[in-house]
């Protein structure tokens, strides 16, 4: 509220929100876009549904974007994890629905460990997000992690600029990002800025963003 206020009172045209924080936040983008001020970043709705992990795995299966296996729905209780995660097949990667940098996640190797690995996620996702909904996704060992670049305007135009090859982290996070990837061919490249392009359209996603690959 105060920051509206501010910029109201000095006659501001645009608000850029900086990274993280009120970036992601949909309220502060709807706050933006009531009092008439420009929000750079995307539009509320597509800040809403790819800030939610079980949403966006929605949104991107219903648009044919591939996505890693798993389920689409919050897991309630350790017997429907277990259940789940030997239909998926070990390894399986627990997963907090909402945040992000690594917090509430923890990689499952057999049924002994679903008990601990569920109990954990769901508490540092409700200690760090204020939500412990947790789903489940197929864990895969050692992938490439590539992330490409988007650019979309608010009248339609969309590029991709590029990839990122970001496979060296530590607890999930990046260490090393390197552009281009010399794990891509020219093929491989295009089908998948093909792929960001649809998926960036099924959101209605405008601004720059980043979508990841496995």
């Amino acid at each position: 509220e105060g920051i509206v206020a501010l910029a109201k009172e000095r006659g501001v045209d645009a608000i850029h929100p900086g990274y993280g924080f009120l970036s992601e936040n949909p309220n502060f983008a709807r706050a933006c876009e009531k009092a008439g001020l420009i929000f750079i970043g995307p539009p509320p709705s597509a800040i809403e549904m790819m800030g939610d992990k079980m949403a966006a795995r929605k949104a991107m299966m219903k648009a044919k974007v591939p996505v890693v296996p798993g389920t689409q729905d919050k897991i309630d209780d350790e017997a429907s994890c277990i259940k789940i995660a030997e239909e998926i097949g070990y390894p399986v990667l627990i997963k907090a629905a909402g945040g992000g940098g690594g917090k509430g996640m923890r990689v499952v190797n057999s049924r002994d460990e679903i008990k601990s690995a569920f109990r954990g996620a769901k508490s540092e996702a409700k200690s760090a997000f204020g939500d412990d909904r947790i789903y489940i996704e197929k864990y895969l060992h050692r992938p490439r992690h590539i992330e490409i670049q988007i650019i979309a305007d608010s009248h339609g135009n969309y590029v991709y600029l590029g990839e990122r090859e970001c496979s060296i982290q530590r607890r999930h996070q990046k260490l090393i990002e390197e552009s281009p990837s010399l794990a891509l061919s020219d093929k491989m490249r295009r089908r998948m800025g093909a792929i960001v392009i649809d998926a960036a359209k099924a959101v209605q996603y405008t601004n720059a963003g980043t979508f990841e690959f496995l």
